[in-house]
Protein backbone atom coordinates (compact mmCIF):
# COMPACT_ATOMS: atom_id res chain seq x y z
CA UNK A 1 0.00 0.00 0.00
CA UNK A 2 1.01 3.63 -0.72
CA UNK A 3 1.88 6.24 1.85
CA UNK A 4 -0.65 7.95 1.11
CA UNK A 5 -3.40 4.96 1.11
CA UNK A 6 -1.79 3.99 4.53
CA UNK A 7 -2.54 7.31 5.91
CA UNK A 8 -5.89 7.31 4.60
CA UNK A 9 -6.68 3.64 6.05
CA UNK A 10 -5.35 4.98 9.25
CA UNK A 11 -7.21 8.08 9.91
CA UNK A 12 -10.38 6.05 8.45
CA UNK A 13 -9.46 3.44 11.52
CA UNK A 14 -8.91 6.23 13.94
CA UNK A 15 -12.41 7.76 12.99
CA UNK A 16 -14.04 4.29 13.40
CA UNK A 17 -12.43 3.83 16.65
CA UNK A 18 -13.57 7.42 17.88
CA UNK A 19 -17.24 6.79 16.95
CA UNK A 20 -16.82 10.22 14.50
CA UNK A 21 -17.39 9.84 10.41
CA UNK A 22 -13.84 10.66 8.76
CA UNK A 23 -13.70 13.96 7.40
CA UNK A 24 -13.21 15.10 3.78
CA UNK A 25 -12.08 18.56 1.77
CA UNK A 26 -14.00 19.89 -0.80
CA UNK A 27 -11.67 21.49 -2.96
CA UNK A 28 -12.10 24.32 -6.02
CA UNK A 29 -10.01 24.02 -9.00
CA UNK A 30 -9.57 27.21 -10.99
CA UNK A 31 -10.03 27.18 -14.91
CA UNK A 32 -9.55 29.71 -17.38
CA UNK A 33 -13.41 29.90 -18.16
CA UNK A 34 -15.80 29.66 -14.69
CA UNK A 35 -16.59 33.12 -13.81
CA UNK A 36 -14.91 34.17 -10.74
CA UNK A 37 -18.76 35.86 -9.90
CA UNK A 38 -20.08 31.98 -10.09
CA UNK A 39 -17.61 30.53 -8.24
CA UNK A 40 -18.01 33.15 -5.08
CA UNK A 41 -22.20 32.84 -5.95
CA UNK A 42 -22.17 28.68 -5.37
CA UNK A 43 -19.93 29.26 -2.45
CA UNK A 44 -22.80 31.21 -0.41
CA UNK A 45 -25.47 29.12 -2.46
CA UNK A 46 -24.14 25.56 -1.16
CA UNK A 47 -21.97 26.08 1.55
CA UNK A 48 -23.53 28.64 3.52
CA UNK A 49 -20.19 31.04 3.41
CA UNK A 50 -20.88 34.78 3.81
CA UNK A 51 -20.22 37.27 0.65
CA UNK A 52 -16.50 37.81 2.33
CA UNK A 53 -15.65 34.61 2.74
CA UNK A 54 -16.75 33.46 -0.37
CA UNK A 55 -15.05 35.82 -2.22
CA UNK A 56 -11.45 35.19 -0.13
CA UNK A 57 -11.89 31.27 -1.06
CA UNK A 58 -12.47 32.10 -5.33
CA UNK A 59 -9.24 34.48 -4.83
CA UNK A 60 -7.64 31.63 -3.02
CA UNK A 61 -8.66 29.49 -6.14
CA UNK A 62 -8.08 32.14 -8.50
CA UNK A 63 -4.08 32.77 -7.10
CA UNK A 64 -3.04 29.53 -6.15
CA UNK A 65 -5.28 26.83 -8.53
CA UNK A 66 -6.92 25.14 -5.78
CA UNK A 67 -9.01 26.39 -2.33
CA UNK A 68 -11.23 24.78 0.52
CA UNK A 69 -14.42 24.85 0.19
CA UNK A 70 -15.41 22.96 3.47
CA UNK A 71 -14.79 19.61 5.54
CA UNK A 72 -17.14 17.60 5.94
CA UNK A 73 -18.20 13.51 6.22
CA UNK A 74 -18.24 11.78 3.22
CA UNK A 75 -21.84 11.67 2.41
CA UNK A 76 -22.33 15.42 2.40
CA UNK A 77 -18.76 16.16 0.70
CA UNK A 78 -20.25 14.32 -2.43
CA UNK A 79 -23.58 15.98 -2.38
CA UNK A 80 -22.03 19.54 -2.07
CA UNK A 81 -19.26 18.66 -4.79
CA UNK A 82 -22.44 17.13 -7.09
CA UNK A 83 -24.88 20.08 -6.33
CA UNK A 84 -21.81 22.49 -7.72
CA UNK A 85 -21.10 20.65 -10.70
CA UNK A 86 -24.68 20.06 -11.37
CA UNK A 87 -24.93 23.90 -11.24
CA UNK A 88 -22.14 24.81 -13.18
CA UNK A 89 -22.07 21.89 -15.94
CA UNK A 90 -24.25 23.39 -18.20
CA UNK A 91 -22.62 26.42 -18.68
CA UNK A 92 -19.00 25.80 -17.07
CA UNK A 93 -16.48 23.49 -16.71
CA UNK A 94 -15.87 24.21 -12.35
CA UNK A 95 -13.95 20.85 -11.30
CA UNK A 96 -15.04 19.87 -7.33
CA UNK A 97 -13.00 17.12 -6.11
CA UNK A 98 -13.19 15.75 -2.64
CA UNK A 99 -10.01 13.91 -0.88
CA UNK A 100 -9.67 13.04 2.70
CA UNK A 101 -9.12 15.49 5.61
Amino acid sequence: MSEPETQTVEKEETAARSGHAPMWKVLFHDDDHTPMDFVTAVLMRFFGHSPEVAHEIMMTVHRRGIGLAGVYPLELAELKQGQVISSARPHYPLRVTIEPS
